[in-house]
Order: C-alpha cells, then structure tokens, then sequence
C-alpha cells in the first residue's frame, strides 16, 4: 500500500498448524508481521505490529479436488513443498488500513500553513482577508477593507 506495508526483507512470525486431511494439508494460524509507513492524516511515522489469520488448504498432486475446483481455488502440494508466501501476502494486504493514522484521535494537519495540530499551540489561527479587498491589502494600507466599525462584511456604496 502507498501510506503504509510490512518493510521488505522484514521477518514475519508464523504461528501455524499443518493438519493432514483426506484431500492434502489444512494449513491454519496466525501471522505477525511489523508495519513501517506514515499517517494519513498528519503524515507522522508509524511504526507497529499486525496479527492476521490465515486458514487454507492445499491438495495433494493427484487428489480428486483436480477435477472439482479450478487450478486457482484450491492451493496445491508440489513435490511435498507447500509455497505459503501468496497465502501470507494476501491476507495481509488485505488486513492493512486504507487510511492508517498514527491514532484515532489524530487531527491531522493545519489546511494552511501544513504544520500538524498537536505542535501548534491551541489558540493557533490564520488571518483571513475579506477577498473582496484582497486587492487593497497589496497597497499597504493599514485598515483595507474596514469600515469604521471594524467589520470588513459590507461593500462600499450609498448608504440608503
């Protein structure tokens, strides 16, 4: 995933249990792999551990399953070897957040200036120009756009 995904060349922990059943092996567990990526709110580096199970079985080479599942349903034993790695990559990927955040109350980051909430102090905020006299703010006049009741909400004209 773009935002967050388990470090190439990472060690995963596998808690597994292969049973024999009549069609090949039942392969079921637990994977732990650690995860390194960045909120998606604050863009802060995460650094965790995820858990998933996985439960799959995988036929013998000539078991009858060949010949009621497709080649892709059903994993398949090749020469006593059992290739976990697909099993183990999807479920994984599919147990990643779309939208990591580095905790649930995170607020992410101020929309102008970019600085994240949590290092700014409470009373943080950004003038805001009526757009309207954005123009006169060019010319350095101190009171652009304010009338002498210190709002900037009317627009000039007659008075009625």
């Amino acid at each position: 995933m773009e935002l967050i995904g388990v470090p190439r060349g990472s060690d995963l922990v596998l808690d597994l249990t292969l049973q024999s059943v009549s069609e090949g092996v039942y392969v079921s567990g637990q994977v732990r792999a650690s995860l390194a990526g960045e909120c998606g709110r604050c863009l802060r580096t995460i650094q965790d551990t995820m858990d998933v199970e996985i439960a799959e079985l995988y036929a013998y080479e000539d078991s009858t399953t060949d010949e009621t599942t497709d080649e892709d349903e059903v994993g398949r034993i090749e020469h006593d070897l059992i290739d976990l790695e697909p099993v183990v990559r999807d479920a994984l990927v599919l147990a990643l957040p779309v939208n990591p955040v580095c905790r649930e109350d995170c607020r992410g980051l101020c929309p102008e200036c970019g600085v994240p909430w949590d290092d700014l102090p409470t009373n943080h905020t950004h003038d805001h120009l009526d757009p309207r006299w954005a123009a006169l703010s060019k010319l350095g006049l101190a009171d652009a756009g304010q009338g002498n009741d210190g709002s900037a909400d009317r627009m000039p004209g007659p008075t009625p």
